[in-house]
């Protein structure tokens, strides 16, 4: 039986999918294909060649990519996954980072001194940020050292990622043999977040701020009939949860919301719409919102 994996988009709930993943991966669930946009593309890359660990290890240590409770209630912006931006702001952290990652985070009390000295370093951190620059945040400068993208040509499923062309106006899904850390940035970079990356001289932006899911990887690129037609297709739905909408609780948490909102709706109507075209020829769909409640405690 052909299986294939759809993980969207949705930072928020980046822990959530990894711990359902991993759930999974320690039954030894196995896929013919993976198609991932948004931050269910990190997951994705975790699970699929994550560098220096186990899959399951990889996935799990996605906990340790949020602030310790004890700094975020008072400072909610995860400073440890946002990065500023400018050339400066590069060289300083590749002088601290690897003092820094000496730190351990294997407990509340160390992930709270882990954290603190992320954010004093956070705080002198130097930037160009400035009102003509395109977005906030320097693009994803740790990825490299959380995935072996050399890895990922090896894997022995079909993986897609998809990034929109600002230049073509279209979405482009790029496949395992020609991922790279480039065309990661590219698939990530969500609009005032992050600039838009420029990859073989075109202009990209996130995915899933277009398409939440990546769909059209998995049933309209034939190469997936290489390995024969999906039978079941798991879809990890997180942001079809209307739980994720909630009251804010400061400034940038309503800023979080306001992206969430409209997130939720494409991707309600995004499934929906899947369901009436495809749900016949794929009889046994499972949403994702059951495996990921089932899952919650895993990672």
């Amino acid at each position: 039986m052909t299986v294939a994996i759809i993980l969207g988009g949705g930072a928020p709930n980046l822990t959530l999918m990894s711990g359902a993943l991993a759930a999974l991966e320690e039954r030894k669930a196995r896929f013919s294909a993976i198609a991932a946009s948004g931050a269910g593309m990190l997951v994705a890359l975790l699970y699929a060649a994550p560098k220096g660990m186990t899959p399951a290890e990889a996935l799990k240590s996605t906990k340790n990519m949020g602030v310790s409770d004890e700094i975020y209630r008072w400072f909610s912006i995860n400073f440890k996954v946002f990065h500023k931006p400018g050339l400066l702001a590069d060289q300083f952290r590749k002088t601290i980072d690897p003092y820094l990652g000496l730190l351990p985070q294997d407990s509340p009390t160390a992930q709270f001194v882990h954290d603190w000295f992320r954010l004093v370093a956070a705080t002198f951190t130097p930037s160009d940020l400035s009102p003509t620059s395109q977005g906030l945040c320097a693009a994803a400068p740790w990825i490299e050292d959380a995935v072996d993208f050399d890895k990922l040509k090896a894997a022995p499923y079909d993986f897609y990622l998809n990034a929109f062309n600002l230049a073509e106006r279209k979405m482009r899904t790029f496949e395992k043999n020609e991922i790279t850390a480039s065309h990661f940035r590219a698939a990530l970079a969500f609009p005032f977040l992050y600039s838009p990356f420029m990859l073989d001289g075109d202009p990209y932006i996130e995915g899933s701020a277009v398409d939440t899911f990546n769909f059209e990887a998995l049933l309209k690129d034939r190469q997936i009939y290489k390995r024969g037609p999906i039978k079941t297709l798991v879809v990890f739905d997180v942001l079809g949860f209307d739980k994720i909408l909630h009251a804010p609780n400061s400034l940038y948490d309503a800023w979080v919301q306001s992206i969430m909102v409209p997130f939720v709706s494409m991707a309600k109507d995004d499934l929906k719409i899947f369901e009436r075209e495809h749900e016949s020829k794929h009889p046994r769909l499972l949403m994702g919102c059951g495996v990921l409640g089932r899952a919650r405690n895993q990672g």
